[in-house]
This record gives structure tokens, sequence and C-alpha cells, in this order.
């Protein structure tokens, strides 16, 4: 008895700290509502964060409370370009974390960027954009947060994923090499005279290295000679584009933008909100950043004046595909083989997200996550009922914001008509990778590859690696005997070698006809096919 009367007294502190603890909530929770709390030493915060943002670089010290978890020595700043507005404390917010301390950080994350949404009264743009994005291409992770300053209730931010750190690791396998923003807060001093102006990130080719630092943040400790190298391989010999630049996640970035108007980016008039990270192959990886003025907040391409709603839903999908001035897109699309993969992105996008309404269904549970903090939030910029009508219709008789829903129930519809995305792609099938015979000795030792593919094929690419951190290879299939298909379909193969005995193959699958392209299977930029040496000799 005595016995378990001692076991019960050592249980009971255990039993009350399980009841009483609570769960630690994940940073990017999108579920629920962060809480960050931002003790600062001025009194009037918002006008001295306001003279060191036009002031200078610095950072205001404080100390910061998320979701419960205190951390002093912060370094605090406005931040944002367009989307930074004098005299208002609802403005975006950059938080070092790591500021005095260089190991502190939460979950990982040593800076908290937060988004006021201007221009957005949905407040979902952002969130929505990031999380179509992050289907197709690695891209910040984006979720809600209450802000609070010396107590008093700021508002409901957008909590960012900054990009640095820990999304480069987790993306790129490093976060030591070249990184870039496009855009500059500052003009720097010192630029030649020479340099093209008001080029911004339009990746344009200078002579003078010194050129880039007045339309590109370095983030990185070193880069300026390889993002010349970027833009002089691109304007000059863009046959080895592929060296240098990641074509496909530049291709799907582009293709979002323009399926999403999102117009602040490089895109539109001014090429900016994006960064440029050089991975360990040395190729730069593209990455979206300030997508508040996505969904048709932002209406100029460059090209003449604001585009009005029924254009912004008719936006060309090949928009600035002959522009000298982009680049990016007009060298890219010049290719064939390119163009055509660029297409199917656009298709793609639309299918998943768009023409069946998804993306409608999703902006409605975000507000729906929000709209109580929302409504007490006493520095928002817009009306509760702007907030609930912001999906359907038009906000602001100036700035004339788009509805979400008014934008891209029409836009959807657009670009399942554009001729340019009407072209029916060939449909892969019967995929078999050759194993050992039943009774066979022999190990096999190669990957033999066997598909069909319909609607008059007229090249198959097989794209293979054997490592997640290996860059895929590509190889043209070869087109086996077909007879006793239907018309139009046709049998292709490929082999490839393996490596060892426990070789691990991941594949996909890109099928070209004269019209366009596929890709097998559809998910293959996170889930491609997976096969083993080892099952194969079974």
């Amino acid at each position: 008895m005595k016995k378990l009367l001692f076991t019960l007294i050592l249980l009971c502190p255990l039993a009350v700290f399980a009841q009483t603890t609570k769960p630690v909530r994940s940073f990017f929770d999108k579920k629920t509502i962060g809480e960050m709390r931002l003790t600062l030493p001025a009194k009037n915060w918002n006008d001295a964060l306001d003279s060191m943002r036009l002031y200078g670089e610095g950072m205001m010290l404080g100390s910061i409370s998320i979701d419960g978890m205190k951390y002093d020595g912060v370094g605090v700043r406005f931040r944002g370009n367009n989307s930074y507005q004098t005299g208002m404390k609802r403005n975006p917010f950059q938080i070092k974390l790591n500021y005095t301390n260089k190991e502190q950080n939460h979950q990982g994350n040593t800076s908290a960027k937060l988004s006021s949404a201007l221009r957005d009264p949905s407040l979902v743009r952002e969130v929505l954009f990031h999380e179509i994005a992050s289907k197709y291409m690695p891209a910040p992770q984006a979720s809600y947060t209450k802000l609070y300053v010396n107590d008093e209730y700021v508002g409901v931010f957008i909590n960012l994923e900054s990009v640095e750190g820990q999304f480069l690791r987790t993306h790129y396998g490093s976060d030591d090499r070249p990184l870039f923003k496009a855009g500059v807060d500052y003009k720097p001093e010192g630029v030649p005279a020479a340099c093209k102006q008001n080029i911004f990130g339009s990746l344009e080719y200078e002579e003078d290295v010194d050129c880039y630092r007045q339309n590109f943040e370095m983030k990185s400790d070193r880069g300026w000679l390889d993002l010349q190298g970027l833009t002089r391989i691109l304007n000059r010999e863009p046959a080895k584009i592929e060296s240098v630049l990641d074509v496909d996640r530049t291709l799907w970035m582009l293709a979002l933008n323009n399926v999403m108007v999102n117009l602040s980016s490089y895109s539109g008039a001014r090429s900016v909100n994006y960064y440029l990270y050089q991975d360990n192959h040395g190729r730069f990886q593209p990455v979206h950043w300030d997508l508040n003025l996505s969904f048709g907040s932002m209406k100029n391409t460059g090209k003449g004046s604001d585009l009005d709603l029924r254009n912004l839903q008719r936006l060309d999908p090949l928009l600035h595909a002959d522009n000298n001035l982009k680049p990016l897109i007009k060298q890219l699309l010049s290719d064939p083989l390119y163009r055509k993969i660029y297409l199917s992105h656009v298709r793609q996008i639309n299918d998943d997200y768009f023409a069946n309404g998804e993306y409608e269904k999703r902006a409605r549970d975000l507000q729906g996550i929000i709209v109580v903090p929302y409504t007490d939030d006493k520095n928002k910029q817009y009306s509760k009922e702007d907030f609930e009508n912001s999906l359907k219709a038009t906000t602001g008789n100036k700035s004339k914001i788009p509805g979400i829903a008014e934008l891209m129930g029409k836009r959807a519809n657009f670009l399942q008509k554009h001729p340019e995305l009407t072209a029916l792609p060939s449909a892969v099938s019967d995929i078999t990778v050759q194993g050992r015979g039943k009774y066979e000795n022999q190990r096999v030792n190669t990957f033999r590859i066997q598909v069909k593919a319909d609607r008059f094929p007229k090249r198959l690419f097989i794209y293979y690696r054997f490592a997640d951190d290996q860059l895929y290879k590509s190889m043209v299939m070869s087109e086996e005997p077909s007879s006793g298909l239907k018309p139009g379909s046709k049998m292709f193969s490929a082999s490839i070698d393996a490596a060892d005995e426990n070789a691990v193959l991941d594949y996909y699958i890109l099928a070209e006809n004269a019209g366009t392209v596929s890709f097998t299977p559809r998910a293959y930029m996170n889930s491609p096919y997976k096969v083993k040496l080892s099952d194969l000799n079974k």
C-alpha cells in the first residue's frame, strides 16, 4: 500500500504537467492565428521607425513574444517598397530575432517578416498565392498573426517565411551562396554614369558590374560577378542558359505571375519582387516575394496605362514574349520547347485551381480564420464590408482593386479558350520498368523503361537522377515498333545504367507533340516516379 501511494505521489505532478502544458504552435500554422507582442523603447514607436526607414538602415532594439515564447535583443524596422506608407502604424515589419544574439531563433527562423497586405482588402492575396505556388516550386510559407506593440493591438498581419537561412537550406541544401533580391529600397551612391537607367531587375546585361547595385540588393557576402554572368548568358548565349539558371522553375514563376495577374513582379512594369539564389550546382533559383498586389491589384504591364478589369481578365499569357526589355521572358519563350513547357504550366495552374473554383473556396476559408481579429483591427485600411465583398466586387473608386473571384472567374474561362492553350497534349500510359525474369539468373543492372503515348507524339524525354541532391539529366527516348496500336499512338523506351546494386531512380517524362507538351506524373516537381533496382531483381 505504501509503495502504491508513493508511486501515485510521483506520477501526480506529471499528470498535472501533461494537462496544463499546451502544444507548441507551428510558426506558420495556417489553421490558427499566431500572436506576436513587441516591446519597443519609444513611446511614439511608429514615428521612430518611420525615421529609420526614411533616413537609414538601422534597427530599433526591442523584445518580442511569439506565441508565448520570449526573445530579447531583437531588431525592428519598417520594411517594404510600394507597401510602406509614412505615418501609418500598420506598416510591414522586419523583426530580426538574432540581431544581438546570433544563435537566437524561433523554430529555426532567425527573423520574422510581417506584411500589412496593402491594397488587399481581402487579406488573402499573399497567403493564397504562396500556397498555390508551393505546389509547383519552392515558395515561402505564409500564415496569419495578431501583432501588439507595447500592448497596443496594431492589427492582423501576414507572417511570411524569410528567404534566408532555413528556407534556403530546406529547399536548396545550403544557405551560404549568392543571394539577390530584385529591387532596392535605397539608391546606392557611386553608380557609374554609363549604367542603364530604370531597368530594375529585368536582368539586362551591363558591362560594368557596379551597375547591378542600383537594381538588386545582395543578401550574401559575394556574388555580383555571378549575377553578371547570368545576365551575359541570358542575353548573349541563351543556348547555355541551363548551366546558370533553373529554367523549369523560372517558367513556373513566370506562369504563376501571369495566371494570377501578379504585375508587381518581373512580369509587370517594374521587374521587382523576386529573389535569385545560386544553388550548389551554380544555377540561379527564382523565388516569389511581396505578393500583396497580385490578383490584379497592380495593373500596369509597362506598356501604356493601367489595365481595366476586362483587360486584366484577358491578360495575354504570352505577355512580353517579344519585349527586348524583358529578356527572362523573351529569351526563354523564343525557344520552341521552353515556350510549350511554359504554356503547359499556365494550363496546369489554371486547371488545378481556377477553372474548378478551388481558389475561391480556399480564399473564403482563409477569410473565415481572420474575420474576428480583422473586425477588431482599428488600424485596418478597409471596412469590414469591403473585406466581406472583396472576393466578388471591386473595392475603391480610385484604386479599383478587383475582387479576386470577379477577376479570376472570367480569367479562368479566357485561358481555357485561348488558342495558345487549347492544343491537346499527348497522354503517357502503360509505363513499365523491366525487371528480372522469373527463372533468370542474370541480375538486372539497367533501368529499362517503356511507355506508350497517344495524340501523335513528336518526342519523349525522360528526366532522371539517382539522389535528391543531384541535377536531373535528360535523354530522348527511343521510338519502338508500334504495330497493333491505335492511329496516333507510339511506344518509346529508354535504358539507364545503374551505378550500383542499391541504385534508386527518380524519373519523370515529358511528351511533346506538334502543339504542346505534357508531364508524367503531373506532380513531377515534388513527386517523381521512384524505382529501386533491388525491387527489379526480386
